[in-house]
């Protein structure tokens, strides 16, 4: 029996095939012949997406770039390239993703397929740089769809959970490489709420990363720079290796984390550093941990996090992992939690050793009371009737998802769950 586990290792299936095509010609032949498949790229979501009994496939050989408009800065990808595999693609292109999150693992049809994202006002998510993309269907064509051909598809299947059918290419809407300075500092919590409406318009990129019983909180900033290459000094012990240890003292030891946490000055220290933004942009994720997150609108993001913050300071259940904040551009992507509104990110992290729900039940109703959508990759308890008042489209996508797949051979029992 083939076992499979996502990142974190919460989420677990036993395929009953795992394929690896060595083509997309050899992937269209496992879709006409599957009853039932799923696909997986790298396991970096937190939600059954993938879990399936029956065939699991993965597109590992599906990579590199076949097509270049430099004029456009445009590129197409194999949708199975990792994004932390492109620079080696588009650096010899002198191209660069527009946007990208801290976590650079994911397979591209991946981090398309449930909205990944970054930060930044200005910025959408990565779906929506999409410009073309071609969909393998269940009776084995492959459909090309832009905002011309195939425009139905296009708007639906940008953010589709792999519901649709196969992505096998994706054409993105790039820009010229790209260097950026990142500055990392610690700021008065109460500072931050005051300013952060001024502050997000004098940065390309700005998040921070609270804690429920500090009075400073992380400050990251990242702006485009023409400055000298200056790499991110190596620390010891790592940031990441700090997290660790703190994760593990606070399951052993609930009551120490105020005091843990009130130590951040300690822990954290001013950075900066100059790099490419491929450099830039991921950071190291070693401290595996289950996450929850919700998309807020803009104008109730502040709000949110005070009463985020505020529960968690007197929760029962504790995690050292801070409040992750940053600002999403909305787009015009059907399933797209970003979908016709700029939005506000709100992550919330729990140490992978620790039961998630425990602290995500207290949490959750608070990111819906502030009319969030989830992040379709990360935990969430929405059921299908709930996610239909928050998606104006969300009938619309299932006709097309209908049309597309009569058989629901896409679909395991998590979508049916939720689309059925």
């Amino acid at each position: 029996m083939n076992q499979w586990k996502n990142w974190s290792g919460y989420q677990t299936a036993q395929p009953e095939q795992l394929l690896k095509p060595q083509s997309i010609e050899q992937l269209q032949q496992l879709v006409q012949v599957q009853q039932k498949i799923r696909v997986v790229g790298a396991g970096h979501s937190f939600t059954p997406l993938v879990c399936t009994d029956a065939a699991m496939v993965s597109l590992d050989h599906i990579t590199g770039v076949d097509w270049v408009n430099a004029e456009l800065s445009q590129a197409r990808i194999g949708a199975g390239t990792r994004l932390f595999e492109l620079d080696q693609y588009l650096q010899p292109i002198h191209q660069a993703l527009m946007q990208q999150g801290d976590i650079d693992q994911q397979s591209l049809a991946g981090a398309v397929s449930t909205g990944t994202h970054g930060t930044g006002i200005d910025l959408q998510s990565i779906s929506a740089y999409v410009k073309e993309f071609e969909l393998l269907t269940a009776s084995g064509e492959i459909l090309r769809c832009n905002a011309q051909e195939n425009k139905d598809i296009f708007d639906a299947g940008r953010v589709s959970l792999g519901s649709l059918g196969v992505l096998t290419k994706i054409t993105m809407q790039n820009r010229p490489r790209y260097k950026l300075k990142e500055q990392l500092e610690l700021c008065p919590v109460e500072d931050f709420m005051d300013n952060i409406e001024h502050w997000k318009t004098q940065h390309r990129h700005i998040e921070c990363f609270a804690f429920s019983h500090a009075k400073q909180l992380m400050l990251k900033t990242l702006d485009i720079t023409e400055g000298e290459i200056q790499p991110h000094k190596a620390q010891w012990p790592s940031e990441d290796t700090l997290l660790t240890v703190c994760c593990e003292l606070v399951r052993k030891f609930p009551a120490l984390n105020p005091q843990l946490q009130k130590l951040l000055a300690v822990f954290v220290k001013p950075t900066s550093c100059v790099d490419w933004s491929s450099q830039i942009f991921p950071a190291v994720r070693e401290t595996k941990f289950n996450e929850m997150e919700y998309q807020i609108p803009a104008e109730l993001g502040v709000d949110c996090l005070k009463e985020v913050l505020a529960t968690l300071k007197t929760a029962a259940f504790s995690t050292f992992f801070p409040v992750e904040f940053r600002f999403v551009k909305g787009d015009d992507i059907w399933l797209s939690p970003f979908y016709q509104r700029d939005s506000v990110s709100i992550s919330i992290h729990q140490y992978y050793k620790q039961d998630p729900r425990l602290l995500f039940d207290v949490i959750e109703p608070i990111l819906q009371h502030y009319q969030g959508r989830p992040h379709w990759g990360k935990m969430h308890s929405m059921s299908s009737a709930q996610l239909k008042l928050l998606y104006p489209k969300w009938h619309d996508f299932m006709d097309i998802r209908d049309r597309l797949d009569p058989s629901y051979k896409f679909l395991n029992p998590y979508l049916e769950s939720l689309f059925l």
